[in-house]
């Protein structure tokens, strides 16, 4: 459904777009490049005012020369285009690579706020309706700010406190009306919620492609921090969610784990009206391939005409075949040429130790091998390996035992 024709500031939150990173080995660069062509497709389509990104621009905080290439190619389309764009540092990021000549690029409507220094201190717009200011919160680190802003404690709800707290004494000194636009990037909560608001797909949940930004175990800011701003971009979780009508996680736009298979991904499109939020929607992002979480046995998975649309797909397989199948591999990337993970797990098999991990005495280095494939497999090697695992031993030293037992059989 299309956004209402009215006068407001159209935005567009986007978020975590970890800029160099890979999915298992497979380089997400060109994917990143193609969501940067429709990001810029939808400024222009859907006449977006201001482009919103809170954090985790990049992947690490030394990212790779491509992706510093991508990213100065996107800023610069940014800057010819119709939006101010405002973006922030995330915890991914290294604040001062990411924050490199900033007050020069803000002169071309691109501005990258990655200082804590800066914060209290928004990006200002105008639309009919009057005054509009972005307050832009790099990632707070509670360690290194705490000292610095004297802060009672070490979380993660005291060091955004204080941010808001400086926001806040830089809206009460602007005229009535003005609203308000805040990035920040944490991992927010509704803790005095009895129930969650999560999206049908995601919710405010934890991806295992997420960092840890736990301190001391307190990374939850409460939501109640951010009441009375007009709008709230926030950014960290990979899953859209919304916690309010007016506080929402936009998501990454790509999926960079398989426990995102169930994400839809995109970025939120808000229209911002003269008493505040008027709409809001999701635009969903270009999918490079879908995810499929597969589990069976290898000749469930290979036969079975359900998983079909699983072919063109990244796929995570899980097979539950009693005896680990030989070449299963290579047997499951004919039908599933895009297979990144494989595990196995078999039917009714209980949790051991890792093989080989307990300390061997008197036993020979073949036998140790051989004892390491039955415990792996769940049967023993044949002729032909026990074979081979023996001319490994051989080509990489005497096996001691075998020797010591030769002599006394002498």
């Amino acid at each position: 459904m299309a956004l209402p024709s009215v006068l407001v500031v159209r935005i567009l939150h986007t978020s975590d777009w970890h800029l160099g990173r890979s999915f298992l080995g497979v380089g997400m660069l060109v994917h990143q490049a193609a969501f940067v062509d429709h990001l810029l497709e939808t400024v222009e389509e859907r006449e977006v005012d201001l482009v919103v990104v809170p954090g985790d621009v990049y992947d690490r905080a030394l990212p790779p020369g491509e992706a510093v290439a991508l990213l100065e190619r996107t800023l610069e389309r940014l800057a010819d285009s119709r939006a101010t764009a405002v973006l922030t540092s995330g915890n991914h990021d290294s604040a001062l690579r990411l924050g490199f000549a900033s007050s020069l690029i803000a002169r071309s409507g691109v501005h990258l706020r990655t200082d804590p220094a800066g914060v209290g201190t928004p990006v200002e717009l105008t639309d009919e309706h009057g005054p509009v200011v972005v307050h832009a919160l790099p990632y707070l680190d509670p360690d290194g700010l705490r000292q610095t802003w004297a802060l009672e404690e070490r979380s993660h709800a005291a060091v955004l406190g204080e941010a808001l707290r400086r926001v806040r004494a830089d809206l009460a000194a602007r005229p009535g009306g003005t609203r308000s636009v805040l990035l920040a990037h944490a991992f927010v909560a509704d803790v005095a919620a009895s129930e969650p608001r999560p999206e049908p797909d995601a919710g405010a949940t934890r991806s295992d492609s997420e960092r840890d930004i736990s301190v001391g175990g307190v990374e939850i800011a409460p939501l109640s921090l951010f009441a009375d701003l007009d709008y709230v971009a926030l950014g960290h979780l990979h899953g859209r969610a919304t916690l309010s009508e007016t506080v929402r996680y936009s998501g990454s736009p790509l999926a960079y784990s398989f426990s995102e298979a169930g994400h839809r991904k995109g970025s939120w499109l808000v229209d911002l009206g003269a008493g505040g939020v008027v709409r809001s929607e999701f635009v969903p992002s270009p999918v490079p391939r879908a995810l499929h979480r597969l589990r069976g046995t290898l000749d469930e998975l290979l036969d079975d005409p359900r998983h079909a649309p699983a072919e063109d797909g990244w796929v995570q397989a899980v097979l539950t075949d009693r005896v680990r199948p030989r070449q299963a591999k290579p047997r499951l990337e004919q039908r599933f040429p895009h297979l990144l993970s494989l595990a196995f797990e078999p039917a009714g098999a209980t949790a051991s130790a890792v093989p080989g991990a307990s300390v061997t005495t008197g036993t020979s280095d073949r036998q140790v091998l051989l004892d390491f494939v039955r415990d792996v497999r769940g049967q023993d090697a044949d002729a032909a390996e026990r074979s081979l695992l023996g001319e490994a031993v051989d080509a990489v030293g005497h096996d001691t035992v075998a020797v010591r037992d030769a002599r006394v059989v002498r």
